[in-house]
């Protein structure tokens, strides 16, 4: 079982559910009050939600794209380090060597830029009569695993889309995270049917927290977000859920309970090579 120092065991996520606008300082600005007021209220790692600076469109994330560094990415290493908080800052449009990519930076407690994660996977879906969506038709796909350190515990980055593919959980817990953060947008036809059942099939099958940052709902945004940003615990259990409206919610993450669950059900130390090394054979 994996040892955990007591005052380090425990720690609070706030998950700030934004309001997204089509006014970028506006969005900036919010975000970062919220923030501060996640981090007044004892939270240690804060997390915003995709695409928190722009509307969600393929059209719009040229218009709003920016490098990193860039206004954005500046106005999130200064409130990380007035709060002297981890800061996992959603996600953003940027512009990187005339490629754009969906882009999640991470700020530490000094307001230095620990991790920068690239969607991996763009949304391109088509389910006929509900919704159509294809990210590549302005984005680019990022190429790295993302994963920072905290004294708390390792931390590994999805963004959105990312969740729906298991092995990007599995290496992130075999490189030892023991929370999976994605800030993701579901829409109101694969957020009712998958949000939820995603984020608890990733905790049970891998034995982490995750966590899930959603912009607040807007019935006359050209996309609508699902909301009901969430944390699940490696139970499976949901410990914390927002509804649809801007608000920020918290959860302590408990790591004693992690490594609990991990000595009841020992399954991440049961390595079956030799179940998986037998030659397939066709008939």
């Amino acid at each position: 079982m994996q040892r955990v120092k007591g005052n380090m065991a425990k720690f609070r996520l706030a998950l700030i559910q934004l309001r997204v606008s089509a006014a970028k300082t506006e969005n900036l600005n919010r975000a970062c009050d919220l923030v501060k007021s996640a981090a007044g209220q004892g939270a240690k790692l804060v997390v915003l939600p995709e695409c928190f600076n722009s509307p969600y469109g393929t059209k719009y994330f040229p218009e709003y794209a920016e490098k990193i560094p860039g206004e954005s990415t500046q106005k999130l290493s200064e409130i990380a380090k007035e709060c002297g908080i981890y800061l996992i800052g959603g996600s953003i449009p940027e512009e990187d060597a005339g490629k754009l990519y969906n882009t999640c930076p991470v700020f530490g407690p000094d307001g230095t830029m620990l991790a920068k994660h690239r969607k991996i996977h763009l949304f391109d879906i088509n389910v006929p009569g509900k919704i159509q969506f294809q990210e590549s038709e302005t984005l680019s796909p990022g190429d790295r695993f993302s994963v920072f350190d905290t004294p708390y515990c390792k931390i590994g980055l999805g963004i959105c889309y990312d969740i729906r593919f298991a092995e990007l959980a599995q290496i992130y817990t075999q490189k030892g995270c023991q929370l999976l953060v994605y800030p993701g947008a579901f829409n109101l036809t694969t957020g009712p049917a998958h949000w939820e059942l995603l984020q608890r099939g990733r905790a049970v099958d891998n034995q982490v927290y995750v966590a899930t940052a959603s912009p607040a709902r807007d019935e006359k945004a050209s996309y609508i977000a699902w909301g009901h940003s969430t944390v699940v615990n490696p139970w499976g259990e949901v410990i914390a859920k927002a509804a649809m409206e801007e608000t920020v919610i918290y959860a302590d993450i408990d790591l004693k309970k992690l490594a609990e669950v991990r000595q009841q059900i020992p399954i991440l130390s049961q390595k079956r090579s030799d179940l998986y090394a037998v030659e397939v054979k066709t008939v």
